[in-house]
């Protein structure tokens, strides 16, 4: 909530804060999806590192048609998200919850449409989002659609924390330098996606998606 908050700060209510940062995103995604992959419907997605299920939630949201999973790597979030989920009205088709590692999932190859990786990144060093940007890649069906929203390291507001302010986020990220050094765009046309993109979804965050070519 803080995070959305901060992103954020001249909304009036959280709700509203929340509409405008996971509203830009799905948006972005949505709008690459069209754009490219516009005859390939959406019908499965896999959201890799879910945590307790905020971002698979706004996704399934978005499609309820589609069939989501939520993949993380602790068993902990897992079931805080399974608690959440049983809290809310009954969904057409019911959230799906694996634990599994989202560099090696043991997933089928070809199995998804979307593949969607929320606010992960940036607790990751560069060999963990390189391997699940290819895990990703195997993962999606030709046509099929990634989806990579984090911290911008374009973000002028980002670059422009105090110093002090910056090594207390450091200290509770110890990888947050790795991951503001890596070339993610690049990382992804070197693993095979075409069709690049990187928008600023809010003044904090960007979303990187991509297609896997047919």
């Amino acid at each position: 909530m803080s995070m959305v908050r901060r992103a954020i700060p001249y909304a009036s209510s959280l709700d509203e804060a929340n509409q405008i940062v996971r509203g830009n995103w799905l948006d972005a995604i949505e709008k690459h999806h069209q754009q490219y992959s516009a005859d390939f419907s959406i019908r499965d997605i896999l959201d890799i590192g879910c945590s307790v299920g905020v971002s698979t939630g706004y996704i399934a949201d978005r499609y309820p048609s589609a069939k989501m999973t939520g993949l993380d790597l602790s068993p902990y979030f897992l079931s805080v998200a399974q608690y959440k989920e049983k809290k809310r009205n009954q969904r057409r088709n019911p959230i799906s919850w694996i634990h599994a590692n989202g560099e090696n999932t043991g997933l089928p190859s070809e199995s998804f449409d979307l593949v969607s990786i929320a606010y992960v990144f940036h607790e990751c060093p560069e060999r963990a989002i390189r391997n699940i940007v290819k895990e990703s890649f195997r993962l999606l069906r030709p046509g099929g659609t990634i989806a990579i929203t984090d911290n911008s390291p374009k973000s002028k507001i980002l670059q422009e924390l105090p110093p002090v302010l910056f090594t207390l986020m450091k200290s509770t990220e110890p990888f947050l330098d790795e991951y503001y050094l890596t070339d993610l765009e690049r990382v992804m046309k070197e693993t095979g996606f075409a069709n690049v993109q990187t928008v600023l979804t809010d003044p904090r965050h960007r979303t990187v998606t991509a297609t896997v070519p047919y």
